[in-house]
């Protein structure tokens, strides 16, 4: 149970930075960088993807957030050759959700969240 808080606690410690998440996947889907668009939230330095959000505890903001790809997990090694087709299976789709890595205590897990964004569908 205690991971199940932990990822309710960072679901809402990032509800106010969905819109900002969802509006950098669909920038990945839109200009066809990749199917996969996936958020690395650390709160240690990573060398993955392009910082997208500062932790600063101070402003209430508790993770960094890196956007990155399927692609470039698989190019750096932390997701294997082989694994590549059963990640694709569990995937969601990147209109509703928000793939999420999160390298915290509990090690390196990935999670999806909804978008819930809400912006208005034109």
């Amino acid at each position: 149970m205690q991971k199940a808080k932990k990822y309710q606690k960072l679901e809402e410690d990032l509800a106010p930075f969905k819109p900002l998440l969802g509006s950098a996947a669909d920038t990945i889907l839109d200009q066809d960088v990749s199917f996969y668009p996936i958020f690395v939230v650390h709160q240690l330095s990573v060398d993955l993807g392009l910082p997208l959000m500062q932790r600063d505890e101070q402003a209430g903001v508790y993770w960094s957030v890196n956007v990155t790809t399927l692609e470039e997990l698989v190019t750096k090694q932390v997701v294997e050759q082989g694994k590549i087709s059963e990640f694709k299976k569990v995937y969601k789709d990147p209109q509703a959700s928000l793939c999420l890595f999160v390298l915290s205590d509990l090690g390196a897990q990935f999670v999806f969240i909804p978008r819930g964004d809400d912006s208005p569908t034109l």
